[in-house]
């Protein structure tokens, strides 16, 4: 085990699987921003056509992406970030920008879950009823603000800010101690008076 910031106790991975599971997360993150994106054009795309079939044809199509894609990404993301996150330097509470982006996942999954999969459910129920398109702006609003939040996360993934969280200062003042207490190879241990 190598001896970087991290105490004692935790374990690392090795460097090609850190990759692997690094390329994993880039990966379903970006096909997440990426079904998100596509979830609004179609939104955008029944909310501006006048034509019953075509506006059929994107909630169906925005649930098919909800019910069959949207979720497993969302998990293969969520679950990618939390290995790399406990798995590496970074750790899930050291570092307010990873602590951020784990609950804004967390928060986005939830309501990919709980609150557009049933939405466009009725919605799709509505539709092919017969009847128009019960809320546009509504069924926007959900890729507007998941677009917005995996944007965000991106932004703070590359540019790292904020620091470290209380937790991670308290466990880099230990490492510290914890280095300066071990003799280094020739040098005898220092004697506290």
């Amino acid at each position: 085990m190598s001896s970087t910031s991290s105490p004692p106790s935790a374990r690392k991975l090795s460097r090609p699987v850190r990759r692997a599971v690094l390329v994993v997360h880039v990966v379903a993150s970006a096909g997440w921003l990426g079904l998100t994106l596509g979830l609004l054009a179609l939104a955008v795309t029944a909310a501006a056509t006048g034509s019953a079939v075509t506006v059929e044809a994107s909630v169906r199509a925005m649930k098919l992406f909800a019910d069959w894609l949207l979720l497993p990404v969302a998990f293969v993301t969520l679950v990618s970030g939390l290995v790399l996150a406990l798995g590496t330097q970074w750790g899930l509470a050291r570092h307010r920008w990873v602590y951020v982006k784990f609950w804004l996942t967390l928060a986005t999954t939830t309501a990919t879950a709980f609150a557009l999969r049933p939405g466009l459910g009725s919605t799709v129920s509505a539709v092919a009823a017969g009847g128009p398109l019960p809320d546009a702006t509504g069924l926007m609003m959900g890729p507007i603000v998941s677009l917005s939040a995996y944007v965000f996360m991106t932004v703070i993934s590359v540019l790292k800010p904020w620091g470290l969280t209380r937790r991670g200062r308290r466990l880099r003042a230990g490492t510290a101690r914890s280095r300066s207490a071990r003799p280094e190879p020739g040098r005898p241990a220092r004697q506290n008076a």
